[in-house]
């Protein structure tokens, strides 16, 4: 087995790349919310137990934050325990990203508001999964 240890100039790449990643991801969550509900009009609501709430520019830039800040933790301990890191993280992202749709097709108030709940976690999802992945070690 053959570890690969990143050199000093390596790892602020690395990290310029998740970083950026993360802020591609919330940025392009944010101009899809400004597309649906300002400009579309669509009423983006879902159920929460309950209750039923509007989702908010908020609401979507620290959700997405939050999951590609966890992603990026994810893979950064993955690469530590494994030389398969990325393999991995893949298939976890993958996963996570398919249950994360339970959420807004069980939750989202109308069609309009769970097609963009939909669209929301599929948009950022692949900008996480592959954004991060390709900064991930060999």
């Amino acid at each position: 087995m053959e570890t690969t240890i990143p050199t000093a100039a390596t790892r602020p790449t690395r990290r310029l790349v998740r970083l950026l990643t993360v802020l591609a991801a919330t940025v392009a969550t944010l101009l899809g919310w400004v597309v649906a509900v300002p400009l579309a009009g669509v009423d983006l609501t879902a159920r929460t137990g309950s209750d039923v709430q509007r989702v908010t520019p908020v609401a979507v830039a620290v959700s997405t934050l939050l999951a590609g800040l966890s992603g990026w933790a994810l893979l950064a301990l993955l690469e530590r325990l494994t030389a398969r890191a990325r393999t991995v993280w893949t298939v976890v992202a993958g996963l996570v990203l398919l249950v994360s749709l339970l959420g807004p097709l069980s939750g989202g108030v109308g069609g309009a508001a769970t097609l963009t709940l939909v669209a929301y976690h599929l948009v950022a999802g692949t900008v996480l999964i592959t954004g991060l992945r390709r900064g991930a070690a060999a």
